[in-house]
């Protein structure tokens, strides 16, 4: 942890994502406009005191917008890299503890699975079920499973053989126990780094099916769409395009930077 603190890209990472957790938990309080309520009459007004982030081409205040959009950002990207982390961890622990024939089949399918070019599979799957917050969610968990399965097997893999493992074996000890109780627990810290970079990842994806029309529906705002709703003023209203795009590069720089800081922090071999 003091490797952790000290490293002070880490902790600029740390801070961004605590801010952003913030505006995006207290949005209601910071700010007086509805994201969704529409003024042509101010359409296109650029930053000012009264709209700190100026307006879009339907008079709705950006501020507002960019902050419920960061809800919906972090709550994808949460909940679909927990997915993902769920199945991932689930698959590859079997996987690696019973090895064999169970092993090559859970593999090979992850295998398959990483043949899929990931964002057009993503694009070919909501274009069937239909685009919503709640189907951007589970098919980006779903279809990100692979890494971390690979991840943890290769862990259970070496912990399997430890003496511990073969002591609970010798007392009668239940797979499951064994698993939940040892393998896992010590096999979860190249996870919990997969999964800070994995919810960089997934804002990231979230953001490029949105641009495209099929994440987040309008009127919910997304960084996503207010990108695609920006390009067609980008001539009279450069800032509809600037802050969306810097909140998403902030975003998923910050957390590329704490899953850095985590991965020196649990590296036993770094001197950083």
């Amino acid at each position: 942890m003091k490797r952790l603190f000290r490293n002070k890209l880490t902790m600029f990472g740390v801070s961004i994502i605590l801010l952003l957790i913030l505006l995006a938990v207290f949005a209601p309080q910071i700010t007086p406009y509805d994201p969704t309520y529409i003024n042509i009459k101010d359409a296109l007004l650029s930053p000012s005191a009264k709209h700190l982030l100026g307006t879009d081409n339907l008079g709705r205040d950006l501020f507002s917008r960019m902050m419920y959009a960061t809800r919906i950002a972090l709550l994808i990207g949460l909940v679909a890299v927990g997915l993902a982390c769920v199945i991932g961890v689930f698959l590859g622990s079997i996987a690696g503890y019973f090895g064999g024939k169970t092993d090559s089949f859970i593999m090979r399918f992850a295998d398959i699975m990483l043949c899929f070019p990931r964002f057009f599979l993503i694009l070919a799957v909501i274009a069937v079920v239909g685009p919503s917050i709640f189907n951007v969610m589970v098919i980006i968990g779903l279809t990100g499973w692979m890494g971390m399965a690979r991840l943890i097997r290769a862990e259970i893999l070496s912990l399997k053989t430890r003496d511990y493992v073969s002591a609970s074996k010798a007392l009668d000890a239940s797979h499951f126990f064994i698993i939940t109780r040892h393998l896992i627990p010590n096999a979860i810290g190249p996870v919990l780094v997969s999964f800070v970079f994995g919810v960089a990842g997934a804002i990231l994806t979230e953001a490029g099916l949105s641009f495209l029309g099929l994440g987040v529906q309008p009127p919910n705002p997304s960084w996503g769409n207010i990108l695609m709703e920006g390009k067609a003023v980008l001539g009279v209203g450069w800032w509809v395009i600037l802050f969306p795009g810097f909140a998403i590069l902030i975003t998923v720089l910050a957390f590329n930077l704490l899953g850095e800081g985590l991965r020196d922090m649990l590296n036993p071999r770094s001197e950083r």
